[in-house]
């Protein structure tokens, strides 16, 4: 990464499953830096500018169910990444990985973040949820944290899996109890898959408490 970004950076080291992995990130949340406009095309606000670039809690328990469940070899796709601490995970266990995000700043955050921890390449692809691209092709495991924050969201995102998931396979999304949950069901429900969910009320590692659950969709 650039060493004069414009934006402040910090390190900080997110232990997951007894496994340390090191992440770069912005420093705070009083972060903007769009001086060609790219996040602005794509409908990034500057007071959702910075949101990629934190480790919220969810996606601290979507990587600890990534250390529980078996991944080596798995097509899985991590949607709505951020700085992709998941699909690290998925990765350094055996999977065969995609990360996707909308934000313009994922991609360098995600190399670096993979050179920090040492771990071989993986691909990444721009993630627009109502934009087709047929390239992205179809996974055995969908996964993302924190994903429907707005009541728009559940629909596109179930016609989004409709593409790009296999006849038979999983989804699993960490939600912070958001109210579009429902509706998001209602949709997976249509698309024939069956939904199973644990209630998650701390955080891994350090007992923090927290407010929500891992659902698992399987057709």
């Amino acid at each position: 990464m650039s060493d004069d970004p414009g934006y402040r950076l910090k390190t900080e080291t997110v232990r997951v499953g007894g496994v340390d992995t090191l992440i770069r990130s912005l420093l705070d949340r009083q972060q903007f830096d769009d001086p060609d406009g790219a996040a602005e095309r794509l409908g990034i606000s500057s007071s959702n500018w910075p949101l990629f670039g934190m480790v919220w809690p969810s996606a601290l328990v979507l990587a600890d169910h990534l250390q529980r469940i078996e991944l080596a070899g798995r097509r899985v796709l991590e949607v709505g990444c951020g700085l992709a601490l998941a699909s690290l995970v998925a990765q350094r266990r055996g999977a065969q990985v995609t990360a996707s995000d909308i934000h313009p700043l994922t991609e360098p955050f995600l190399r670096e973040n993979l050179r920090l921890n040492a771990l071989p390449p993986l691909r990444y692809e721009p993630g627009d949820w109502a934009t087709p691209n047929p390239a992205l092709g179809r996974f055995e495991l969908i996964v993302g944290s924190d994903v429907l924050y707005d009541r728009g969201l559940p629909a596109v995102l179930c016609a989004f899996i409709d593409r790009h998931a296999e006849p038979r396979a999983e989804v699993v999304i960490v939600d912070p109890d958001r109210g579009n949950r429902p509706a998001f069901n209602r949709g997976m429900e249509a698309l024939g898959f069956v939904r199973s969910e644990r209630v998650v009320r701390a955080l891994p590692e350090d007992g923090a408490p927290y407010k929500g659950r891992v659902l698992n969709y399987r057709r």
